[in-house]
């Protein structure tokens, strides 16, 4: 085994005279923070805490989302009411998504994300969307940045489905969510 000899202009680099900071001790203290604000959150969450918004998407009512005081910290979960003959909005996310159809039937579209990485990223979307038909107790996958809408095909009664989308990528750096289209009434 041999000892390397340090280049002393790298040394003095490594010492040079910067900015002090207290990054570390700050992060021990969030984190004991939080453990202590996490005893206090929701382990149930009763229908009447559930918020309903009319988004872009269409009308959804919230489970779950990092906005309410959940000890759920990886996922957001909403019911969507898509109403007879209508259909949601039309977005993208860098997530995947699932979806539970509690009531109705209907379809989705799908326009797969392609992308080239030769010398950077680059995304296109399929022009031809896929079809998935669907129906109450039906499970459905959306794969990750798929262009994605729901349509109801029954224009006498509402669907509902419950949506699950993971919020862990966000944190990662990978807040990419588009809304390409709005939901009709938004």
């Amino acid at each position: 085994m041999t000892n390397r000899v340090i280049d002393p202009r790298e040394r003095a680099k490594s010492h040079a005279d910067v900015e002090h900071v207290n990054f570390y001790s700050e992060a021990l203290k969030a984190s004991e923070q939080f453990r202590d604000e996490y005893k206090g959150r929701l382990n149930v969450v009763k229908a009447s805490q559930m918020p309903l918004e009319r988004s872009p998407d269409g009308l959804i009512k919230h489970i779950i989302n990092e906005r309410m005081s959940t000890k759920e910290c990886c996922l957001d979960m909403y019911q969507q009411f898509i109403p007879g003959g209508k259909a949601t909005g039309k977005h993208r996310h860098l997530t995947e998504e699932v979806f539970y159809v509690i009531e109705g039937k209907g379809y989705d579209l799908h326009w797969d994300v392609l992308f080239n990485c030769d010398h950077e990223m680059e995304f296109t979307w399929a022009e031809e969307p896929k079809r998935f038909e669907w129906s109450q107790g039906d499970f459905v996958y959306i794969p990750p940045y798929c262009a994605h809408q729901h349509f109801n095909s029954d224009p006498n009664n509402e669907a509902r489905i419950i949506v699950i989308n993971s919020r862990i990528v966000k944190a990662m750096g990978f807040d990419w969510f588009e809304q390409l289209e709005n939901a009709e009434g938004y």
